[in-house]
């Protein structure tokens, strides 16, 4: 199991624990209320049988006749008791209303609980398959995480954490991708096809406030898809995206700060407030003047000759230089 992975699964289990123990004590304290309530609600019928009993000579003993009663005592026994039941029947309905009121939130509280630890288990199970040294089960996990994702707003940001991280995992050893040349047996142990599914994922997550920076520095993501990502405010920086295909992606305010762009595909991809400063896009495809005026330059990216050459690039790089 990787590092991200070990690590993702401690937390997991950590949370599943948290989770058990805190729907353990919601329903001892349950439990101990309804108990309460039981015993307050009988010792209350006793108390109001009572009542209905003798309240009237508690009350008005001075002028009620203990026998022989008269029709005058007989009306003012009969409504006391009457309004005194009348007075039950509402404090009954009452209670009966907060009752139901107070089992439908724990109700409520009971699912929440379930759901969550259904949701940590998942996530542990996911996290095993991420860690995994098969590339099927990666997938897998992968998946997994983007269902968790999507089903439960609580987890966004951790799900987006975790692809992001296991994204630079691929990295050759956190090695600057810009001073590496991999070996044959490095090119053969990484998997486009994992790297490609969380990628996959991460452009096409929902969108939610709130969501962190995905952080992708010193990523090697060479030749991968990301065609109408949402990739705003991603940030690249020194990542090689060597033959990347960004066709139509959203990069807004995307890092690019001394990454590799050579050979990447930008046709019709947003650029606007994208940071390109020392990026290399030596033979990008699909590249305008309209797209590269409205990104960060400086004197050290590298632009193909036909745009780098346009004066509204130029007057573009002068104008961020002095921004600076």
């Amino acid at each position: 199991m990787s590092d991200v992975g070990e690590d993702s699964f401690h937390q997991a289990n950590g949370r599943s624990k948290s989770v058990a123990r805190a729907d353990i004590m919601l329903r001892m304290k349950a439990e101990m209320k309804r108990a309460l309530l039981m015993a307050g609600a009988g010792l209350a019928a006793v108390a109001y049988g009572l009542l209905l009993w003798r309240g009237p000579w508690w009350f008005d003993g001075g002028h009620l006749r203990e026998r022989e009663l008269e029709p005058a005592d007989g009306v003012v026994i009969t409504s006391f008791r009457t309004t005194l039941v009348a007075l039950g029947a509402g404090v009954v309905a009452g209670l009966s209303l907060y009752y139901t009121h107070k089992s439908h939130r724990q109700t409520e509280k009971l699912f929440e609980l379930s759901r969550e630890e259904q949701v940590t288990g998942r996530y542990v199970e996911a996290m095993k398959l991420l860690g995994s040294d098969d590339t099927h089960q990666r997938l897998g996990g992968i998946y997994s995480l983007e269902r968790i994702m999507r089903d439960s707003a609580k987890d966004h940001a951790t799900v987006v954490e975790v692809l992001a991280a296991f994204l630079r995992n691929q990295s050759v050893e956190g090695r600057d991708p810009q001073l590496v040349v991999l070996s044959e047996r490095e090119q053969r142990s990484r998997s486009p096809e994992d790297i490609q599914a969380a990628l996959t994922v991460l452009c096409r997550r929902p969108h939610r406030d709130g969501e962190p920076r995905i952080d992708l520095r010193l990523a090697l993501l060479g030749r991968a898809k990301m065609q109408v990502g949402r990739l705003n405010g991603v940030d690249f920086e020194r990542a090689d995206l060597t033959g990347v295909d960004f066709t139509h992606a959203d990069l807004t305010y995307a890092d690019f700060e001394h990454s590799i762009l050579q050979e990447v595909n930008l046709t019709g991809a947003d650029l606007t407030g994208a940071d390109l400063r020392g990026a290399s896009l030596v033979g990008v495809q699909g590249l305008t003047v309209a797209q590269v005026v409205r990104a960060h330059l400086d004197r050290e990216t590298v632009l193909p000759e036909e745009i780098a050459d346009d004066f509204r690039v130029q007057e573009r790089i002068e104008e961020c230089t002095y921004d600076e």
